[in-house]
């Protein structure tokens, strides 16, 4: 069971203009506490703002449905890609993917009655532009990662959820994978913390190394773990990662050979051992550039895992053998759109939406609860180059 420690004690009181937003909230989103029966699931959306995005986006889905409704623009901002909420509920985190200025991550304090963000603060991380982020279960810390300078880097959290000044970074070293073009040198690429809180682990693609960090959220400090990394298969190009709701098993999406590594996973360590290294895409498929891996999600019944492949853009669904935890592929469904950089599923498991940056849309599919397969329910919406959703927990 994931570690979510109670909240209250250590934040302060939120602002008069969080508890006007909450007294909004629960009408909109749900039905009466009675029967506590979800009506839709809000979430955000992340972009690049290279054409005519204009920051991050907030849309509902029908619970009922599946249908999505027209997205509205939450915050305005520059490259908000991927997203990360608080645990308390009340504050979104966006990394800002900023090549001149460096990288920086941005607080939102959100307004649940029409989606809107009001900013908080910024803080810049003291390096390159970063490419993905976590926070942790107490809500002290979040950690990012840099894809073009190769670091980890932990900003310790107000009580407020504002961002403090980051921590030293951590730079990544290693020999490169064999792939010359795609790992010339390290590219950290994603970070996933461990259930229980203790551990960070960084995909790097351009080692074939997941780096372990231990974690202290009480001062929002990463130490080297011991063993200090999970090895890949060489020129897989480890991307982004996730546990399994008992936490046994450790899923690694490989982005450049297109496939998921399964790891058995040893919470007292904070390591993992590699037992399966499976295909995302069908038999005698030719990999090109475009044909990359993207995203990996696993389903809360713990019974199914999905990625989503670009170029074959596709969604590729498994079965997860509750026993070993090893994959048996599904199917391969059509994604609904161009390069299915990202996608969620709700936090029942009833639904999936799936973003595609080159088609510039999101759809939504049915998700059978017995089988794992996806049906996709008809229509999308338009959001200029998606790269991340974030359901409202």
């Amino acid at each position: 069971m994931n570690f979510r420690p109670p909240l209250a004690s250590r934040l302060a009181p939120a602002p008069l203009a969080f508890f006007r937003a909450t007294r909004l909230f629960l009408p909109l989103l749900t039905m009466s506490a009675a029967t506590a029966a979800v009506a839709s699931h809000e979430f955000f959306i992340g972009t690049y703002t290279k054409t005519t995005s204009r920051g991050i986006y907030a849309a509902t889905l029908d619970a009922t449905t599946g249908a999505l409704s027209a997205p509205v623009l939450a915050a305005e901002t520059v490259n908000p890609t991927f997203l990360a909420l608080h645990p308390n509920g009340r504050v979104l985190y966006a990394l800002r993917e900023l090549a001149q200025a460096g990288g920086a991550i941005s607080a939102h304090a959100i307004e649940p009655a029409t989606g809107k963000l009001t900013p908080l603060n910024e803080q810049a991380s003291g390096g390159a532009s970063l490419t993905h982020l976590a926070i942790d279960a107490t809500g002290r810390a979040l950690v990012a990662v840099s894809y073009a300078a190769a670091y980890t880097v932990a900003f310790p959290l107000e009580a407020d959820g504002r961002v403090s000044p980051p921590q030293p970074l951590l730079l990544h070293q290693g020999p490169p994978g064999p792939n010359p073009t795609r790992q010339d040198k390290p590219h950290a690429h994603s970070v996933t913390l461990s259930p229980d809180n203790r551990f960070a682990f960084v995909a790097d693609l351009g080692l074939d190394r997941v780096f372990s960090y231990r974690l202290d959220s009480a001062t929002a400090t990463l130490t080297p773990n011991d063993p200090p990394f999970i090895p890949i298969t060489p020129g897989a190009g480890p991307r982004h990662s996730k546990f399994s709701p008992d936490s046994r098993f450790y899923y690694v999406l490989d982005e450049i050979d297109g496939s998921v590594t399964v790891c058995a996973y040893d919470a007292l360590r904070g390591t993992g051992t590699p037992i399966q290294h499976i295909s995302t895409l069908p038999p005698g498929f030719k990999i090109t550039d475009p044909d990359r891996a993207a995203e990996v999600r696993i389903h809360p019944n713990g019974k199914f895992l999905y990625a989503s492949n670009r170029g074959h853009d596709s969604l590729t669904v498994f079965a997860i053998d509750p026993a070993t935890g090893k994959l048996t592929t599904v199917e391969f469904a059509p994604c609904g759109g161009k390069a299915p950089r990202n996608f969620a599923l709700t936090p029942d498991g009833a639904w999936l939406v799936c973003a595609h940056q080159d088609s510039d849309t999101l759809c939504s599919f049915r998700v059978d609860p017995a089988t794992g397969q996806l049906t996709r329910i008809p229509g999308t919406i338009a959001v200029p180059m998606p790269v991340c959703v974030l359901f409202k927990n």
